[in-house]
């Protein structure tokens, strides 16, 4: 029999948890609210929502009977989180394995000088990245593809250098994006309606594209008007903040560059591929860079050239070139795509369009060099080979081309990568349930924060995608996801590609390529445990999230409870609020999931230091 004291007791933590449900509910209803334009504290949109607010029917399937209070998380001895300063504004735009100064050490053969080189451990950063003072929200999709606020991406070099190309123009307190390109002065829009009258874009048959040398990723822009989803990439070079320009716009892009190593794709990963000007050499060094764009298009897949010397009869005389010299390098192109088994298609004007054959067997010539490794997408830090990289062993080689399965249909279905036995310890079984899971996850995760699937979340990353469930339930014309595979997880990525989906690998104790403020929503499931024997402390991982992650944007972790406590009272000190709950199934569950959303700050607020670190 119970005694009165235990159902006293039972009745108080019982009144306890119904408040403890009623105040979450509300924080992040009004976080939904209070992030919504953008302007955090000085949003005028929260204050009345809490007069309408009625919070008992936010969260109608999560338990939170037993959640986590602070007295759980942190033992009353532990010592207050460390404090992190904010670095001194000239970090603002800090892209810590990109640096110029750093850059200008290394020689500028084969642009190895653009390529990835990280400072050591001496030389790393341990402050906070600010956002320059009057920083915004970027604009909503699909208002963001066309413009951005310059107190973000304070450049107006090129509105100068690319102004009769249309890339971008300044008025007033934003920048304006036409559409134009270096190739496509009259839009991108025209420009793909050209490349669909061979390339079979509408119907699903082409997903993924890679853009090389992608200025400021109008192709991608309007690409996903088309329900494609380019992979942009350019470096950090003069042709000052591009790639910025083009996540700002809400656009995927990364800073790379096709230099001495191999790209961070797997093989086969893209259905097409594109240089528009991009005045990568493709002939020089025995064709290599073609050779690698060849190991990541798909059986079936395209190539364009849109630039010189293509119509080199045209422009040879602008170009400051020979006549003999522009046609050399066309014949060139011509007779390396012919020994990767590349068909032309195309050409008019400016633009030519090959195809890569779905059998290559049948058409290569013994006097190819075929790469001998045994895993062609084994690339971090690899350097890249003058030799053609194999096409796979399949049963039927149409199942891997492009077009053999059509999006939508393709982000289900089983990816030809698993159902040949490609991947360790996957199967047709484990994948189906892997997706079960992640949609359960997803939705949790939309019952917890209401903006997730909206356009206020546009740019969004998943850490440690996995077999990318989390960016398959997440999909929407209204969002993107970077599925980042780590170097250290089981190699995933060419099936994330497979349904559809785009990403990259990545050493999360590095820097990533990309500019500061980069994404509005980061999922980090399982990476704080993936990496806790690393070379690398749980400091350094999150320091660079709070890099790339935009003001107010928010990070969803998932792990064991234990590793979850480590990185709760570390973002203490880095200006997130943070939120502990249970597991879907419940508090007997070890995994657990902590919610932050970053605070609105910015250099020059009272709250930034002169200090470098």
């Amino acid at each position: 029999m119970k005694s009165k004291h235990n159902s006293s007791g039972n009745r108080t933590r019982s009144t306890i948890s119904i408040f403890v449900v009623i105040a979450l509910c509300c924080f992040f209803y009004l976080l939904g609210a209070w992030e919504k334009s953008g302007f955090g504290k000085r949003d005028s949109i929260a204050f009345p929502v809490t007069k309408q607010t009625d919070c008992s029917n936010v969260f109608t399937n999560l338990n939170f009977e037993t959640h986590h209070n602070m007295e759980e998380i942190v033992e009353p001895s532990e010592p207050k989180a460390k404090v992190f300063k904010p670095c001194d504004v000239k970090y603002a735009d800090y892209t810590p394995c990109q640096e110029q100064d750093r850059a200008m050490k290394f020689p500028r053969e084969n642009m190895i000088y653009r390529e990835r080189h990280c400072p050591p451990e001496e030389e790393k950063l341990h402050c906070l990245i600010p956002a320059r003072n009057g920083y915004m929200t970027p604009f909503p999709w699909p208002k963001g593809r066309d413009y951005v606020h310059y107190a973000n991406v304070p450049y107006k070099s090129l509105t100068v250098e690319k102004a009769v190309q249309n890339w971008v123009q300044f008025q007033g307190n934003v920048f304006k994006f036409p559409g134009g390109g270096t190739m496509f002065p009259q839009g991108a829009g025209a420009y793909i309606d050209e490349l669909a009258s061979v390339i079979p874009i509408s119907d699903g048959s082409v997903r993924t594209a890679l853009d090389t040398g992608c200025g400021v990723a109008s192709w991608g822009a309007y690409l996903l008007k088309r329900n494609v989803l380019a992979m942009s990439f350019a470096p950090r070079d003069n042709h000052e903040a591009q790639v910025q320009f083009a996540l700002e716009r809400g656009v995927p892009a990364v800073i790379g560059v096709l230099g001495s190593i191999r790209l961070p794709y797997p093989s086969r990963a893209f259905d097409m591929a594109q240089c528009s000007r991009c005045l990568i050499p493709w002939t020089a060094n025995d064709g290599m860079y073609l050779k690698e764009v060849d190991r990541v298009l798909r059986p079936g897949g395209y190539w364009i050239l849109s630039g010189p010397p293509i119509n080199w009869k045209t422009y040879y005389k602008t170009w400051k070139r020979s006549k003999e010299d522009v046609q050399t390098e066309q014949r060139q192109i011509e007779a390396l795509a012919e020994s990767l088994c590349w068909e032309k298609k195309y050409e008019k004007g400016d633009m030519a369009i090959w195809k890569k054959k779905v059998n290559t067997k049948s058409c290569k010539s013994k006097s190819v060099n075929v790469c001998q490794t045994e895993d062609a997408d084994d690339v971090w830090y690899k350097k890249m080979d003058t030799c053609v990289t194999p096409s796979p062993e399949v049963t039927n080689a149409n199942e891997v081309s492009v077009g053999a399965l059509k999006f939508p249909a393709r982000l289900y279905a089983v990816p030809p990568r698993i159902a040949n036995g490609l991947v360790d310890g996957v199967t047709t079984e484990s994948y189906q349930e892997d997706n079960k899971l992640w949609k359960k996850h997803v939705n949790t995760y939309k019952r917890i924060n209401n903006l997730i699937g909206t356009t206020r979340y546009r740019n969004v990353m998943d850490m440690n995608a996995g077999l990318g469930g989390f960016a398959a339930a997440l999909e929407s014309r209204k969002s993107w996801v970077m599925n980042v595979v780590p170097t250290i997880a089981k190699n995933t990525l060419g099936v994330i590609y497979e349904r559809g989906l785009i990403g990259i690998y990545h050493d999360w104790c590095e820097g990533f390529s990309t500019y500061p403020r980069s994404y509005d929503l980061i999922h980090a499931s399982g990476v704080f445990s993936l990496y806790k024997n690393d070379r690398c402390s749980l400091e350094d991982i999150l320091l660079e999230m709070d890099r790339i992650l935009r003001p107010e944007g928010a990070v969803i972790f998932r792990d064991e409870v234990d590793v979850l406590n480590k990185v709760r009272k570390i973002v203490g000190g880095m200006r997130w609020d943070a939120k502990i709950m249970d597991h879907e199934d419940g508090p007997l569950v070890p995994e657990k999931i902590l919610v932050v959303v970053k605070q609105y700050w910015v250099a020059g607020s009272g709250n930034s230091t002169s200090n470098d670190q």
